[in-house]
């Protein structure tokens, strides 16, 4: 089963606090990735009105999740927080998965 799938989302307020305060986190061009070890994988896609509109905060998510689809399976269990960055828009999907790339290996995510 894909780790994007629903039953694998942060949505308490508590989980979100206890990432950002406690977690590692990685800044990109594109956007600030958070992680914690656990033993279930649960990820969420964050795009502020900083980003833009509906329309464009919605193509934020989707690029990150796209991108992260790339990953399914490799990336260690935990908790997962991408927030995208304003720039995000101006980036396209190669620079974007440089992005995670980079950041994935400074936070030594893989399997």
């Amino acid at each position: 089963m894909s780790c994007l799938s629903k039953e694998y989302r942060l949505n308490t307020q508590r989980d979100f606090s206890k990432l950002y305060k406690s977690g590692k986190s990685w800044h990109t061009p594109s956007f600030v990735a958070f992680f914690n070890l656990q033993t279930t994988t649960k990820i969420a896609f964050v795009a502020s009105k900083k980003v833009g509109n509906a329309v464009a905060r919605n193509l934020a998510r989707r690029r990150m999740r796209a991108v992260l689809l790339t990953y399914d399976n490799k990336i260690k269990n935990g908790n997962y927080i991408f927030v995208a960055k304003s720039s995000i828009k101006d980036r396209n999907f190669i620079e974007l998965k440089k992005d995670f790339d980079f950041a994935i290996k400074r936070l030594e995510l893989l399997k």
